[in-house]
């Protein structure tokens, strides 16, 4: 038994498993409990909702530490919800359902939903009473924004690629946490469980043409197993055990690229949940020293947790605005590398590709997400013994990706890009090819953007001296380079050496 406060209201639950009683149970006397009554199933579903905004875990992750019955119904409701978010939100917004029912926002969405998209109120009540209430008032704010796009059914709401991409059958991706076991020694344990071993894929075709009880490892990333889309491994002893880690192959390309050495000191600057941060401990062998931050202490505390299963010993976590941290502090000194994954639209995320606002509010919102993003990469790029860094985000809005990077090369010309995976399926947008993208339809993966700069040397430096001319997009409020002029801050090797030329052949001229 459990009771939760949520909203002023007090929610009493019970925590049971969703079988019936086995006929030892019955003839011990054991009698299973009733199913979780829905009020709570829907307080959770919000508090999850809430966590995934504070970026404390992957959706899933949090339905299964839930530990609730109906798990499948339970993530079903909240994908579904997250994929609908910018219509709800619209509808909340102009109903002013907030201010008239002191809801809070994903509660908010949840009910909204079950309401006027979903398969009805499932709550009882007072917030059954409080949404018959409101029920016109939502049902005209639904047909107005159906006439206003010009749709007629509750999906037509998302665009076409949007459909797509939401039933989107991506495959189950497995790293193998390299602090507590080996490769060799998963899949054997796998194939002892049943499982059948097809081998190292040669291509992506190979990562989706497989079911059942079959895995292969994954064709450019090492430790990394891929299964078909519906294996689930959240009660598996392997995950538990900290021995495997639930990961998707976009997620483990930063550290993957990053690849930092034995012993080095690396700075993860915006850390939670600490999958990225697990990667790269195992990468280093936890030897070294691995600065972690996040200003979100409860995301730094289930990070905490997430660290201590995988069995990491080289962090030094830190509940601090990354953007507060002094890059001369004697501490950081000999830091080499950095991975910067800061907040962005997480547009990139399949469950959330759906859910699209407003185009005004939404280029609002990332022009200052843009903003953000190029004030930390700045700040990172201060730090004095840094060679390295990786910039990475999981949306797909060129203002959060290829424009940042431009801008961040402009302001800082001590750095380049280096070119990533030349066998890489999908490269960043032109002129920016040396950075790579990912989504559902090229890679299997939730879409993603990756790029990795590279502290030039003295004398590369000095031949560069050419400086592009900036230039302003109104949508992102980023200053980016125009394509040749990124081009050439990215590689001055062709410069250079035309540069030479014509002082060599100047020399000859004058003797």
């Amino acid at each position: 038994m459990f009771a939760i406060k949520f909203n002023d209201h007090i929610l009493v639950g019970v925590k049971h498993e969703n079988r019936f009683a086995t006929d030892t149970e019955r003839a011990q006397g054991r009698r299973l409990l009733p199913p979780t009554p829905p009020n709570v199933n829907r307080c959770v579903a919000a508090e999850i909702l809430d966590k995934v905004e504070r970026k404390e875990g992957a959706v899933k992750t949090l339905v299964y530490d839930s530990k609730f019955q109906n798990i499948k119904q339970l993530f079903a409701l909240i994908c579904e919800t997250q994929k609908y978010s910018a219509v709800l939100q619209d509808i909340i917004t102009t109903t002013k359902l907030l201010k008239a029912t002191k809801l809070r926002i994903n509660l908010a969405k949840l009910l909204v939903y079950d309401l006027l998209i979903g398969q009805g109120l499932k709550c009882g009540g007072s917030w059954k009473t409080m949404m018959m209430k409101h029920r016109s008032r939502l049902q005209a704010a639904l047909a107005r924004i159906k006439v206003k796009k010009k749709v007629s059914r509750n999906q037509d709401l998302l665009s076409e690629s949007s459909q797509q991409i939401a039933g989107a059958q991506l495959p189950r991706y497995v790293r193998v946490n390299t602090l507590k076991t080996t490769l060799e020694d998963v899949i054997d344990y796998l194939k002892r469980e049943g499982f059948s071993y097809h081998g190292r894929a040669g291509r992506m075709e190979d990562l989706h043409n497989f079911s059942g009880k079959t895995f292969v490892s994954d064709l450019h990333i090492p430790d990394l197993l891929v299964f078909p889309p519906k294996k689930d491994f959240h009660t598996h002893f392997l995950y538990q055990a900290g021995h495997i880690i639930l990961q998707d192959k976009a997620s483990c390309l930063p550290a993957y690229l990053l690849n930092p050495r034995s012993g080095a000191q690396v700075l993860d600057a915006c850390a939670a949940p600490g999958n990225k941060t697990s990667h790269l401990a195992a990468i280093m062998h936890n030897k070294g020293k691995l600065f972690a931050f996040d200003l979100d202490a409860k995301r730094l505390s289930t990070m905490n947790t997430l660290l201590l299963r995988a069995g990491v010993t080289c962090q030094q976590l830190a509940n601090q605005d990354f953007l507060k941290v002094n890059p001369d502090g004697p501490e950081y000194s000999k830091v080499e590398n950095i991975l910067l994954d800061p907040s962005c639209s997480g547009s990139g995320m399949v469950c959330l590709q759906g859910s699209c606002s407003e185009p005004q509010e939404e280029a609002g919102r990332l022009q200052a997400l843009a903003a953000f993003q190029l004030r930390c990469l700045n700040h990172a790029l201060r730090f004095p013994s840094l060679q390295r860094l990786v910039y990475s985000t999981c949306s797909v809005h060129t203002q959060e990706n290829e424009e940042v990077v431009a801008a961040c090369l402009q302001q800082n010309k001590g750095y380049r890009l280096v070119p990533l995976l030349p066998e890489w399926p999908e490269r960043g947008l032109p002129p920016l090819t040396q950075c790579l993208r990912a989504s559902p339809a090229k890679t299997l993966t939730h879409g993603f953007f990756v790029a990795m700069l590279e502290r030039r040397g003295p004398r590369e430096q000095e031949a560069d001296t050419q400086t592009p001319a900036p230039t302003s997009d109104p949508t992102s409020g980023v200053t980016c380079a125009d394509g040749p002029q990124v081009e050439a801050q990215a590689s001055g090797t062709t410069e250079r050496k035309r540069r030479n030329k014509k002082k060599n052949r100047a020399k000859a001229e004058g003797k």
